[in-house]
């Protein structure tokens, strides 16, 4: 088929030596890649998964970096902080930013004393019907942290956010003590 215009080279058999050369190495049973280059592959792979791990972590990284300034530049985004006080101390701090028209706030704790053993914050919306639970938050040591809360549909007006000191699981409205409450 490759000869349609009768153009194509003669074939020609190998060269005597050449042909001994290939013969002599495969009765000697050695093998193209050395244990070495072997190894080199195998790490290679292992590298090449390991970046691709890191890849799509820093990609899921960015997207989270991306939708959190994408709320924090929505026009109305209104930004609310507090210290949170602890028996009448203070015990850190809370920024909630909430955007207005997409029912998402954002908020940042910093310097939160850590919860005793059973213990959780919980945060709560304050709705006109009454404290509406929006996360648990644990908190095993005073690292920062942010959360994204996103207003319950059926919650009707939202005009204020708290935290309390609550049980390990939660519960169904505020038990313990309150140690921060904004207004919108």
């Amino acid at each position: 088929m490759t000869d349609w215009l009768g153009m194509a080279a003669e074939p020609r058999p190998p060269r005597p030596e050449l042909k001994e050369r290939v013969l002599a190495r495969a009765r000697a049973g050695r093998r193209p890649f050395s244990r070495f280059a072997a190894a080199a592959v195998i790490a290679a792979l292992a590298i090449g998964g390991s970046l691709v791990v890191q890849i799509r972590h820093l990609e899921t990284r960015l997207v989270a970096a991306t939708d959190t300034l994408a709320l924090l530049r929505q026009p109305g985004t209104r930004v609310l902080a507090a210290p949170v006080t602890i028996a009448g101390r203070p015990e850190g701090h809370i920024t909630i930013f909430a955007a207005a028209g997409s029912r998402r706030w954002l908020m940042a704790c910093y310097g939160l004393k850590p919860n005793a053993a059973g213990e959780t914050y919980q945060v709560w919306f304050e709705t006109a019907r009454g404290p509406r639970t929006a996360m648990l938050m644990p908190m095993s040591d005073a690292a920062p942290m942010l959360a994204t809360l996103k207003l319950p549909a059926d919650a009707g007006e939202v005009f204020g956010a708290a935290v309390s000191v609550e049980p390990r699981d939660g519960s169904p409205a505020p038990t313990g003590p309150v140690v921060f409450r904004v207004n919108l």
